[in-house]
């Protein structure tokens, strides 16, 4: 079981990392969760002598890694579920997949059904399915291996959104055993290379706008692209505005939940 890096946390809050092959919550696999494990962090980091409480308030696919935030409180549940109605949460991902989008950029609108069908969400029309819109930028290109690095924006959150998306248009995130043809190249890796990197909210009760971002490297899936190439792709990002400057971001590890 891996450590639990934590990013932020005050008394409504919780920012931590999720690694990849984790749940969010509780399913029928019976497998540590993250929703789980932090309500004993919490229970025994705040001294709590019954259960702690912790709301869950978006998720992230069980092979997908990175940032989550919990709420600590009941109102701050309830002021971040509103923003997640209201589509005012930010969610930045960085993905690497097979190919090469017809533009730089640009934005991905499909109907997909509510429900994955043999494990897999698939395209269907408006009337059964459910709008699924995701925007995206081209950060860097390997044309020898023919795979990019993308920068995706979130507009809708859907199960299985930006893999699903991406398959669609022959695009598939490298490692994705749902979505992806699962080459000698997928089958190397443990999980798919996307990363939930960017999250940015106003915070429950200080009305502040806050961001934090986390290095897709963290999950092993990139680790075709090396530590060079992502910072210089990731210092690009901040120049052209799609990232805050690291100055205005949370981006450091402040403590470890050891499981």
């Amino acid at each position: 079981m891996p450590n639990i890096p934590i990013l932020y946390e005050d008394n409504h809050l919780l920012v931590v990392i999720k690694a990849a092959g984790i749940p969010a919550q509780a399913d029928d696999s019976g497998d540590p969760d993250m929703l789980s494990l932090l309500k004993e962090y919490v229970r025994i980091n705040e001294g709590k002598k019954g259960q702690a409480f912790l709301g869950l308030v978006h998720r992230l696919d069980r092979p997908v890694s990175g940032l989550m935030v919990f709420a600590k409180t009941s109102k701050a549940a309830s002021r971040l579920s509103d923003q997640i109605r209201r589509r005012y949460l930010r969610r930045d991902y960085i993905a690497l997949c097979h190919g090469k989008p017809d533009s730089e950029n640009g934005v991905f609108i499909d109907y997909l059904t509510k429900k994955p069908q043999e494990g897999k969400v698939r395209a269907t029309g408006a009337d059964d399915g459910v709008r699924a819109e995701l925007s995206y930028k081209l950060l860097w290109r390997d044309a020898e291996q023919d795979r990019s690095l993308l920068y995706i924006r979130l507009d809708t959150g859907r199960r299985h959104q930006i893999r699903a998306q991406l398959a669609l248009r022959d695009l598939p995130i490298l490692g994705d055993y749902r979505y992806s043809a699962m080459t000698a190249a997928d089958q190397e890796l443990a999980s798919p290379a996307l990363h939930a990197a960017g999250l940015g909210l106003d915070h429950p009760t200080k009305k502040e706008k806050i961001y934090f971002f986390s290095s897709p490297l963290y999950n092993d899936s990139f680790s075709s692209v090396s530590g060079e190439i992502m910072q210089e792709v990731l210092i690009a990002a901040r120049k052209n505005g799609l990232l805050p400057g690291e100055e205005s971001s949370y981006t450091q590890i402040i403590k470890t939940w050891r499981c």
